[in-house]
């Protein structure tokens, strides 16, 4: 009987410890959230490292489906309906499959996310689109595999897959422009005075200076001593060509952000300055 109990007592120990040890992952898992458009894009992937293997041609074979990272397959999120290299793709949630070759890759987004890396029963009626993109080389190598959101705009981004000294990309575009002018017309119809963020979305993107002049001159009035305020107000009388109220209005930027001393906008107002000149 103390026999058994003592065997019992050692076997417990053996798969407590077992389920106790962790040992690092060799392909980690990492999701990244990005802010884009109105909303985001997250990516979900598992990272494999080269470890002195050649990689594509050889563990990543050319013409070949692949997962698009190890384990599972990798996956996409986006949070509004997009265009991904010019073709519509409603908002949710993708499996990201590629066939790369040497000098460009087929990607393509999968909406059966079951699948995970069993390629072999991969079926092509599940593709939500398939786009051909160029593989560029790299000077220095990638040792693990990442993916990442690059060259973003307010309504642009790629997203770029890098290992070993091979990259490719793919853009993402999201129509935001009739969305935002929806949302300005709603709230400042209704008098919910967003004036300086009206004011400023006209004037990045180019759209009437005057209406934009307008709803600036309305926000200056509700806070008359916000320089960042008559900044704007300058910004697009210089747009607009009205110099000399833009230089008027930049010096009062100048005289208002010295008193708080805020040296940036002083700067910027007297770089402003300079230029009317």
């Amino acid at each position: 009987m103390k026999a058994t109990l003592v065997l019992m007592l050692a076997l417990f120990s053996v798969v407590s410890f077992g389920q106790a040890l962790k040992v690092p992952a060799p392909s980690p898992q990492q999701t990244i959230k990005q802010a884009f458009a109105l909303s985001e894009i997250s990516i979900t992937y598992c990272r494999p490292s080269a470890k002195g293997r050649t990689v594509f041609g050889d563990v990543v074979q050319y013409g070949q489906i692949w997962r698009t990272g190890a384990n599972g397959a990798s996956t996409i999120t986006f949070g509004e309906d997009v265009t991904v290299e010019g073709k519509a793709i409603k908002a949710g949630t993708y499996a990201i499959y590629s066939i790369p070759n040497k000098e460009s890759w087929d990607i393509m987004l999968y909406s059966d996310l079951e699948l995970g890396g069993n390629v072999g029963e991969y079926n092509k009626e599940k593709e939500v689109a398939r786009f051909a993109v160029k593989a560029r080389p790299l000077a220095e190598s990638v040792e693990t595999f990442t993916i990442n959101v690059a060259d973003q705009s307010s309504n642009t981004a790629s997203i770029e897959m890098s290992w070993e000294k091979t990259r490719v990309s793919f853009r993402v575009e999201a129509d935001i422009d009739s969305k935002i002018m929806k949302n300005i017309e709603s709230a400042v119809i209704k008098d919910n005075k967003p004036y300086y963020q009206a004011a400023s979305y006209y004037y990045e993107n180019n759209k009437d200076l005057n209406l934009a002049l307008e709803w600036i001159n309305k926000a200056v009035a509700n806070n008359p001593n916000a320089y960042w305020v008559h900044m704007l107000k300058a910004k697009i009388q210089f747009k607009a060509k009205d110099t000399k109220g833009a230089k008027e209005t930049a010096l009062k930027v100048v005289e208002l952000a010295k008193a708080d001393g805020d040296d940036a906008y002083v700067r910027m107002a007297e770089k402003l300055i300079a230029e009317i000149k």
